[in-house]
């Protein structure tokens, strides 16, 4: 198996999860933590689920791809712990089939926990059938290069839109689209998700019983 080059991969001093905040988390939708949070952490929202019923949750391994190649994908594959998200950029080339069967195989066989790609897949289908869950931009089955002078990194930040992703931070993703939490605030955004799921509860059971909006919220003149 070809190396990729330690310089360019970060693998000491990376900010770890309590599994036990990630497994909290599991219960949450990635609309409610982005607004519990203080509308924090919307990735582009054209990165979807490939097939509606994946989800995603778990720690961020950053990968920056360059453009239609996507060995730095492979490399990151064996780069990432069970249970990490590979949150990779591709330098802004979307219309390449980045993934496919082989990687989400091979990926599920690591046990990481998904892939959100700011780029396209291929293998729509079997993508299904192995049941790793995978976001991304859409489908295309252009192929890619694997040339080992291009240059990549992996756990270094990446830049989608105005949103900065670090290795260590938290993916949530669902049919709503794709949220990050900073690594230093997951708890505190956790706890308050949960408590904004019972309000909302809460919430819902009044209206059942005959109150509006207006008056819940105050919006009332």
């Amino acid at each position: 198996m070809a190396i990729a080059p330690k310089s360019r991969i970060r693998t000491e001093g990376l900010p770890l999860i309590d599994p036990a905040l990630v497994e909290r988390a599991k219960s949450l939708s990635a609309a409610t933590v982005h607004e519990a949070g203080g509308k924090i952490g919307v990735m582009p929202p054209a990165i979807r689920p490939v097939h509606g019923h994946f989800r995603i949750c778990g720690p961020a391994l950053t990968v920056h791809s360059p453009p239609g190649d996507n060995l730095w994908l492979h490399y990151a594959i064996y780069a990432a712990r069970p249970g990490d998200v590979l949150v990779v950029h591709c330098s802004g080339k979307y219309d390449n089939g980045y993934w496919g069967e082989v990687m989400s195989s091979a990926a599920k066989a690591r046990k990481l926990g998904g892939l959100v790609i700011d780029g396209c897949v291929r293998d729509f289908t079997l993508l299904d059938e192995i049941g790793f869950p995978v976001f991304a931009r859409g489908q295309c089955i252009r192929g890619t290069g694997k040339d080992h002078q291009a240059i990549g990194w992996i756990n270094a930040p990446v830049l989608f839109d105005d949103l900065v992703v670090n290795a260590g931070d938290l993916v949530i993703g669902d049919n709503d689209g794709v949220v990050i939490v900073p690594h230093a605030r997951i708890e505190q955004v956790v706890a308050a998700s949960q408590q904004r799921d019972a309000d909302e509860l809460a919430f819902c059971r009044r209206l059942e019983a005959g109150e509006t909006t207006l008056d819940i919220y105050g919006l009332g003149k």
